[in-house]
């Protein structure tokens, strides 16, 4: 395992340094990295497939527990760390690849069963790679991802607040969410400037809420957190008046039982499900309705 003291050996044994253009921080915190193996509630025939691997710290404490960690790394120079650092051991497989784009269909089609992924997330990918992890499923069976604390916060958001959005609706439609812990920054060398938190993530069987159509409850929901300031009928107005009259619009939130003047932060994941079919009711009349 790995302290403060061995990553900078590590570093320096390799003719390296963090890379700031990469948000690269390292967590060198043995008892973050230990509560973090622990609430992945790792199997010894469970598969890890451990989003940016880094130096390795958390790789060798998850490869203990489980049967196998593919540790993905896209930077090229600490891919090679990894390699020679893990040269023998035979549970512990190197990806050089970016989390971002990493091919699922293909890494899902080499194991038996969902694996569980672990992830410290650079800060400024860090939604794409939970939407990408969304689109998986229950191709995944949980995922922990430390991300920056305020992001942490509107994963789990309820109705009402500010934090509430479009992550929070996407993530609690498809998933069981729950905060793990908090990470301070001196967990981390370099230290980063912001709070980190690891929160936990189990993929529902089914979305939370029957829709008919899950595109457009997703641009439903897109659409009118892109103007929270105005009420939901204004909202509605801007982006579907030009292929809904005021009054189909109308009779949508009758139908949806949402008041006109309601904004996009009070309604819950049900009344947005109802929205959407309450809308998909109307423009399935309509001529040349398609998915934009």
């Amino acid at each position: 395992m790995a302290d403060t003291l061995n990553i900078k050996t590590i570093l320096k044994k390799h003719g390296l340094r963090p890379k700031k253009s990469w948000s690269q921080n390292f967590l060198v915190d043995l008892s973050v990295l230990a509560r973090i193996v622990d609430a992945a509630e790792l199997d010894s025939d469970d598969v890890v497939v451990e989003l940016g691997a880094g130096l390795g710290a958390l790789t060798a404490m998850l490869a203990k527990d489980a049967g196998k960690v593919i540790a993905v790394e896209r930077d090229r120079d600490l891919a090679k760390v990894l390699m020679s650092e893990f040269a023998a051991d035979n549970k512990v497989e190197i990806l050089e690849a970016d989390a971002v784009r990493l091919n699922w269909n293909e890494l899902l089609a080499r194991m038996e069963k969902p694996p569980v992924v672990v992830g410290n997330l650079p800060y400024h990918i860090a939604s794409q790679i939970i939407f990408s992890l969304l689109d998986v499923g229950t191709g995944l069976n949980r995922w922990l991802v430390m991300v920056q604390r305020e992001m942490a916060v509107r994963m789990v958001a309820g109705p009402g607040g500010k934090d509430y959005g479009v992550m929070s609706i996407h993530l609690q439609m498809h998933a069981d969410v729950e905060t793990i812990l908090d990470v301070p920054p001196e967990a981390f060398i370099p230290s980063p400037r912001v709070q980190s938190r690891v929160v936990k993530c189990r993929p529902l069987d089914a979305p939370r809420v029957s829709v008919k159509d899950m595109k457009l409850f997703r641009r439903v929901v897109r659409a009118v957190f892109s103007q929270r300031r105005k009420q939901i009928r204004n909202s509605l107005r801007a982006n579907f008046g030009g292929i809904l009259s005021d009054t189909l619009l109308d009779e949508a939130l009758v139908q949806a039982e949402i008041q006109p003047t309601m904004r996009p932060e009070q309604l819950k994941l049900e009344e947005f499900g109802a929205l959407s079919d309450a809308l998909l009711a109307r423009l399935e009349h309509g001529r040349g309705w398609r998915h934009q």
